[in-house]
């Protein structure tokens, strides 16, 4: 039996609206996000840099922590994905995926 990844992953919008999911297949689930067809919140705010993820090979593990960080306050998400990405990147973009860097407001 094979080992198969689960992904939890926040992903910003230019204005800073953060989004957090889990899918078994980042890469698949990205450009669905990108293409605006969910019409839902990810649509409304244009949440499409992925700025932070982390894997584990349980579902369960993945959709607890999914829960977790969602019910965290936004400084809370804000640290953990500066924590990682301190610039806030698209990540997407090692993987050659449709995206753009995540240009912060500074001023």
């Amino acid at each position: 039996m094979t080992s198969r990844n689960y992904y939890v992953y926040i992903l910003a919008s230019r204005l800073k609206v953060l989004y957090v999911g889990v899918t078994n297949d980042l890469k698949r689930r990205l450009p669905q996000h990108r293409s605006n067809s969910d019409r839902g919140f990810v649509a409304r705010y244009n949440v499409d840099r992925l700025v932070w993820f982390g894997d584990t090979d349980d579902v369960v593990s993945a959709i607890e922590i999914e829960k977790q960080i969602k019910g965290w306050r936004r400084a809370r998400k804000v640290e953990l994905i500066e924590a990682d990405n301190p610039e806030g990147s698209d990540l997407s973009l090692e993987w050659g995926l449709p995206g753009r860097s995540f240009v912060s407001d500074s001023g």
